[in-house]
């Protein structure tokens, strides 16, 4: 049972070896030339030329743009899964790959995550008589809410697979590493938007009418405290305010305000009971005050709870790949990922790719994101 897997991964190390500056060349090509979520034809009909020039036949996602490919035959299926789409970002740096699109960015990895899933792919389909079917997804998207993930579960493209995997640049690990983490590995992300109203007033009299200032402060502060007794810790769960906005004048109540924020939650469970605990503490915290309120809250993404099984399978082949000084434990992070849609129907595992090359790390979305491109063969193989 163990001679054919041996062969085969010496076949795909010596496929990602001779193929490094054919796998920097499409990175770079997907690099220069950024596409935004759902509107990635560009994208879509270059990675699929590459495939057909393999001798495989990709298939259009339902949605317009992403591939769908199968490599071998019969059972298990496993998918491998990239996102293609990119950031509305103006790419910052000075390099003969920067991005040829004003204001579009590749900014979080998304061209090597493409690049590697496509180097899968075109290894596995030079070697004769795989053990099962690996099924290749280029996803339009993920940088949307809820994500590009939501369409692929929907078509069905999933169905019939064990298990999938994916991958994503990290800059906080070097490029030869991988990063593993079972369980919650990224954390689902939600908006909420709380719109406050009262009858507005003279500062110099608030006890005449609703202090909507104060009603605010009261949201702002109250609110993540109250979070803290009324979700288990272990759950993750946080509420983080981006923007509150609210009158003109120094001596005037107004008559609105506005809070805008995030709600994160590492517990898929938890996650599922958030709406309806969040819509609950605003209201008894602005009946306090006398403030109309209204919320808005718009369901984002899950989170990525990676599988033990599936995470097994990638440690080992994590240390076939790169050994044991290369595997690093990963920490959870409070990031998004449309991936975690994936876990509705079959598990799922998320590995990190090392992307530093030395110096200062170049973090994700910010225009001057840029990797390591060794890391692309480690991703492949």
């Amino acid at each position: 049972m163990t001679e054919f897997p041996e062969k085969l991964g010496t076949a795909v190390d010596d496929w990602a070896g001779d193929r490094h500056s054919q796998l920097v060349a499409v990175r770079r090509h997907l690099h220069a030339h950024p596409e935004l979520a759902f509107a990635e034809f560009e994208t879509t009909s270059f990675l699929e030329q590459q495939l057909r020039n393999a001798g495989l036949t990709p298939k259009r996602l339902p949605t317009g743009t992403g591939l769908v490919v199968e490599v071998g035959s019969g059972d298990p299926v496993v998918v491998l899964r990239a996102d293609i789409d990119a950031l509305p970002l103006a790419d910052l740096k000075d390099v003969p790959y920067a991005s040829t699109r004003e204001g579009m960015c590749h900014a979080c990895g998304h061209d090597v995550h493409s690049t590697v899933v496509l180097g899968a792919a075109l290894a596995l389909a030079t070697l004769d008589d795989l053990p099962g079917t690996v099924r290749c997804v280029f996803q339009p998207a993920e940088e949307t809410v809820p994500g590009g993930a939501t369409e692929v579960v929907a078509s069905g493209v999933l169905d019939g697979a064990s298990r999938a995997f994916a991958l994503h640049c990290d800059p906080s690990l070097p490029a030869g590493s991988v990063g593993l983490r079972t369980g919650a590995i990224t954390a689902a992300c939600d908006r909420m938007d709380v719109t406050l109203t009262g009858p507005g007033g003279h500062t110099a009299r608030p006890q005449l009418t609703v202090d909507l200032v104060d009603a605010l402060g009261r949201l702002i502060t109250d609110l993540p405290a109250l979070l803290s007794r009324q979700v288990d810790p272990r759950a993750g769960m946080s509420l983080v305010w981006g923007a509150v906005n609210a009158g003109v004048a120094a001596n005037a109540i107004p008559q609105r305000g506005l809070l805008r924020g995030t709600v994160r939650v590492l517990d898929r469970d938890t996650w599922h009971e958030a709406e309806t605990l969040l819509r609950s503490l605003v209201e008894r915290v602005a009946a306090t005050t006398g403030a109309e309120v209204e919320v808005d809250y718009i369901r984002g993404v899950p989170p990525v709870v990676n599988d033990p099984r599936s995470v097994a399978l990638l440690r080992a082949a994590t240390l076939e790949t790169v050994g044991q000084d290369g595997l690093r434990l990963s920490p959870q992070s409070m990031g998004g990922e449309d991936f975690g849609w994936f876990a509705d129907v079959l598990p799922i595992a998320l590995a990190r790719l090392g992307t530093h090359g030395g110096g200062a790390p170049l973090d994700l979305h910010r225009g001057t994101f840029d990797v390591d491109e060794r890391a692309i063969g480690v991703g492949v193989r």
